[in-house]
């Protein structure tokens, strides 16, 4: 029974990856086409926590998560926090002005392919993902932390954005201060 056991526990951590994205990971470079025309490059906000939102402008859930990260934005944007919208449903880039003018979006929301997308979020393109997909990225580009493709049922939400965003913001920023209070450790001896 014991051997058992460990046989499907084994077999379950091996079907772990095909059901989610691998996580942490470098985050490929990603063109995001803006609707006034020159394109936003992910690499653009390297050495600021990004939270990369990938949404449907018709979308409720969207357009709520929106409104949080807007919010975020207006928080954490002074302290090196860039939220970005990525839209990617059918008729996205008629689609991004107004839904970034109805619902008040005061960062960058462009749109993308859903080839791109989904190449992005290491995804299978023949297989429906509910959305909005949150993708969250420290300051080193370095993926930290993505919804799962069939909903995680917490990344969207108000509380789980605002801890993910301060604990990348505070990672960073701590590393300064120790080495900084070291050299004043050193000079005081």
């Amino acid at each position: 029974m014991k051997r058992w056991l460990q046989v499907a526990l084994l077999g379950c951590v091996a079907l772990a990856p095909a059901a989610a994205a691998e996580v942490p990971r470098k985050a490929p470079e990603f063109t995001i086409k803006m609707p006034k025309g020159d394109p936003v490059y992910l690499s653009q906000y390297r050495g600021k926590v990004v939270a990369l939102e990938f949404l449907f402008t018709t979308c409720p859930h969207c357009q709520h998560a929106s409104q949080l990260m807007s919010r975020l934005q207006t928080e954490y944007g002074p302290k090196c926090f860039q939220a970005v919208g990525v839209a990617f449903n059918d008729m996205s880039h008629m689609l991004v002005p107004d839904f970034v003018r109805d619902y008040k979006v005061n960062y960058p929301v462009g749109y993308s392919s859903r080839e791109a997308v989904y190449g992005f979020l290491q995804g299978d393109a023949s297989q429906a993902i509910h959305v909005p997909q949150l993708v969250y990225i420290d300051r080193k580009g370095v993926i930290r932390h993505q919804s799962l493709p069939q909903n995680d049922g917490t990344s969207a939400s108000e509380g789980f954005m605002r801890q993910t965003i301060e604990n990348l913001l505070k990672e960073t920023a701590a590393a300064p201060a120790k080495a900084g209070a070291k050299k004043a450790t050193r000079k005081a001896s």
